[in-house]
């Protein structure tokens, strides 16, 4: 199933990734996970959350560029090997990974790995096929 992750768009400059996850902080905004990489100008923050909307509202509203992407969530067993299978799944349907990062929940040995791939609807059926449970909104912001 597909949720949605917010990419938010920081200048590489102290104290923006700060004011961005403060923003979250103050209006109620729960993280479930999230990845920061740098361009040479900006860092792109994807995040999990738990009201999507509304934290696209509170990042326009201290002029953060932000857009809203869908990707999947997968449920992995949080052992050596466990994203092994999951790609092996991409790799025999020819799907291709554009980005992935993973996050640990409450269940001790599980894992959820948010994966942007080029076929969604190909990789969730895929994953399916192969008995690999995908997660809804609900489920990551419990995990």
């Amino acid at each position: 199933m597909l949720i949605k992750q917010l990419s938010v768009f920081v200048e590489n400059k102290p104290g923006r990734l700060a004011a961005v996850i403060e923003a979250l902080g103050k209006n109620n905004v729960n993280m479930s996970a999230l990845s920061l990489a740098d361009t040479s100008e900006y860092g792109i923050l994807r995040v999990i959350v738990d009201n999507p909307e509304a934290a696209v509202e509170i990042l326009k509203g201290i002029g953060v560029i932000v857009k809203i992407t869908k990707v999947l969530a997968v449920s992995m067993d949080d052992t050596p090997g466990g994203l092994s299978k999951i790609l092996d799944v991409f790799l025999k349907n020819e799907i291709n990974v554009d980005y992935m990062y993973a996050f640990v929940g409450k269940a001790a040995d599980r894992a959820v790995m948010v994966v942007k791939v080029s076929d969604v609807k190909k990789a969730e059926d895929a994953l399916l096929a192969a008995g690999i449970q995908t997660l809804d909104a609900d489920d990551v912001y419990r995990a």
